[in-house]
């Protein structure tokens, strides 16, 4: 009988902390399983009910009040003074440096054993406290207050604002991008959390952004004759279709391997839902 009593208190306790984070579930979880992903925003819609900051071109990370991880699960070496200043609180936010400066944040944040002087350059920029009960506009309330208690110049609460109508969010959008900024993201204010794709949280940019998953290759023609002419990318929603542009040439020298990630920008869609006008962005590096 005591063995089966502590079998059950175990047992609850392995429960209780799956649900306290999604990343000791299952190692097969896909990255929309583990973290709540914007939506696009859609043009033209008023941004009442939402509450708008500046999207920050870092690396995402989330911590769980024990250990810091990428989207995807993977543990970030982070410095242990870092580690140790966070609050206990579960938290999701960007490393970032500067505007313009996402190689730089990947370079420092993916080594295995980290480099003291380039986390001291970092910022760990919060918008949100994952996998709380509360609406959003409560757990930013909650998030800035732990922030503040941990009195780290490097720890951020994202601001936070309201914005009046279409052109307002307009003005703004073109206020950011063209101080170097990447763009906006709303989160609607009484949305609850939940992870995967979101109607709560959308991206706003002057190009909008996807990532798909490399196939397979097109041989290239011409100038191009013996590299690669263009990827073939297959998109979260399942279709398929062929990207060159953006494309260097070492690139097409030495194209990313089947089953990379990798993101690309587009104007609009097709009838049928494909990316008009894709251009290469960058690599999603493995996490």
């Amino acid at each position: 009988m005591p063995t089966l009593a502590l079998t059950r208190t175990v047992s609850r306790r392995f429960i209780l902390s799956c649900l306290a984070s999604p990343w000791l579930v299952s190692e097969a979880q896909t990255d929309e399983e583990r973290v709540q992903l914007a939506s696009v925003w859609p043009a033209g819609r008023p941004p009442r009910d939402h509450w708008v900051s500046e999207k920050f071109d870092g690396v995402r990370a989330v911590w769980d009040g024990q250990t810091l991880r990428f989207r995807s699960g993977r543990v970030i070496a982070a410095p242990a003074w870092f580690l140790s200043a966070l609050p206990s609180m579960p938290l999701d936010g960007e490393l970032w440096m500067a505007r313009g400066q996402f190689d730089r944040v990947s370079a420092a944040v993916r080594k295995a054993v980290p480099n003291d002087d380039q986390w001291r350059s970092l910022k760990y920029l919060v918008f949100d406290a994952w996998g709380r009960p509360e609406p959003f506009a409560q757990r930013v309330g909650l998030l800035q207050s732990a922030i503040a208690a941990a009195d780290q110049p490097w720890l951020v609460a994202v601001s936070q604002t309201t914005v009046d109508d279409v052109a307002a969010l307009q003005r703004r959008l073109k206020q950011v991008v063209g101080q170097g900024g990447e763009g906006l993201m709303l989160h609607r204010t009484d949305a609850l959390w939940r992870a995967g794709r979101s109607d709560a949280v959308f991206k706003f940019k002057p190009q909008p952004d996807e990532e798909g998953q490399v196939l397979g290759y097109q041989a290239g023609k011409g100038r191009l004759e013996g590299m690669t002419g263009a990827l073939l990318l297959q998109t979260p929603s399942g279709q398929r279709f062929a990207l060159g542009s953006g494309l260097s040439d070492g690139l097409r020298r030495n194209p990313p391997p089947v089953g990379t990630w990798v993101t690309y920008r587009y104007r609009d869609r097709t009838p049928s839902g494909l990316p008009r006008f894709a251009s290469f962005l960058r690599l999603r590096e493995p996490e």
